[in-house]
């Protein structure tokens, strides 16, 4: 019933297309990009219950005041508190390591800004974790959303981080002007 709904408002009433061509991994990081707009967190959820899959997304801890706050830990939304000094890194490694699936979507901006200097956090989980990171293009001038590629991190941070910048480079977020890759 859930993905039904999100097939009819994503495609019918929305009007998005769904491009996917990755396996549906028990465990892996969703890196989506480009995030120009809060509207990113709707479209993304509506998209993943689309074609039948799950994920938890990581939100800065100021958006889980009541009432939305239980309303974004029921859509899988865990709090970010950037204000205390607690490795959410290795936290997150370790519900990695003890789920039996683990679907976690993060923007790698950190922000809804122009920021060519990309968080990476969601490579070092994935690293730590060892499993793969499903790059998730969200096109909002081809009403598209595209996983249609994944990487295995190896560790050499700066060339895996180049190459997923350059995945990224040709998608469109809402604001166009918010998004930057930087020198890739």
């Amino acid at each position: 019933m859930k993905q039904a709904l999100s097939r009819f408002i994503y495609h019918r009433l929305l009007g998005w297309k769904a491009v996917v061509g990755v396996p549906d991994f028990k465990k892996c990081i969703f890196c989506a990009a480009p995030h120009t707009t809060n509207w990113d967190l709707f479209i993304g959820k509506l998209f993943i219950n689309a074609i039948g899959r799950k994920s938890g997304f990581l939100m800065k801890k100021e958006w889980f005041f009541f009432p939305l706050g239980g309303w974004f830990r029921s859509m899988g939304g865990i709090p970010v508190y950037r204000d205390k000094h607690t490795s959410m890194v290795d936290q997150l490694i370790a519900r990695v390591k003890e789920s039996d699936e683990f679907h976690l979507a993060i923007t790698p901006e950190g922000t809804r800004s122009a920021n060519p200097n990309w968080k990476r956090g969601f490579y070092y989980i994935a690293l730590g974790a060892q499993i793969p990171i499903v790059l998730v293009g969200v096109d909002y001038e081809r009403k598209c959303i595209t996983a249609e590629r994944y990487l295995i991190p190896t560790g050499d941070v700066e060339n895996d981080m180049r190459e997923i910048k350059q995945y990224f480079k040709n998608f469109k977020g809402k604001h166009p002007e918010r998004f930057d890759v930087g020198d890739c």
